[in-house]
């Protein structure tokens, strides 16, 4: 595997364990703002990025290539609204997507075909993931300043339930 395609996709691991402690921040925000809705849609998007590290970490294992596992960032955002947490994970999965790309990008420089296979997925992910953040902004837009709407949408979310990835390495 090419050395820029390898440390690329090392430092994605730790990306995907930052971005569940991201998203573990903002459950605690809203766990505390007693949205336990909200808090539970992004317990649950914490899960997914854990599990989105280890596809990373069993890919590199794969291809028989040193897995180097380096500090996870606290999460340092202070939110002063519901609606500032949703624009960050907004914004939180526009960054993930230029990872994505990055690592994409360098994949096909080089002609590794396997590694674009693989990443083909977290692609089709990422195109999810911001329509879901979008979505959630709009919802709040729409519903998030009447008390009734806010609580219909918080048991809306509280219904979400973790599927893992189906992604075969």
């Amino acid at each position: 595997m090419d050395a820029k395609v390898h440390e690329l996709l090392n430092q994605q691991i730790n990306k995907e364990f930052y971005s569940a402690y991201l998203y573990l921040d903002f459950s605690n925000y809203f766990e505390q703002a007693s949205l336990d809705g909200f808090a539970n849609w992004y317990k649950v998007q914490a899960q997914e990025e854990r599990d989105h590290a280890m596809l990373f970490y069993q890919y590199l294992q794969n291809e028989n290539q040193i897995v180097t596992l380096e500090a996870i960032a606290k999460p340092d955002k202070v939110f002063t609204s519901h609606m500032d947490v949703l624009k960050a994970g907004l914004e939180h999965e526009q960054y993930v997507t230029s990872l994505i790309n990055d690592i994409y990008g360098a994949a096909y420089d080089v002609r590794d075909f396997r590694t674009m296979q693989f990443l083909d997925w977290f692609v089709k992910e990422q195109g999810e993931e911001e329509t879901n953040a979008t979505d959630m902004i709009s919802k709040m837009e729409l519903f998030g300043s009447d008390p009734k709407s806010l609580y219909m949408l918080n048991q809306e979310l509280a219904a979400r339930v973790y599927t893992a990835p189906s992604l075969v390495l």
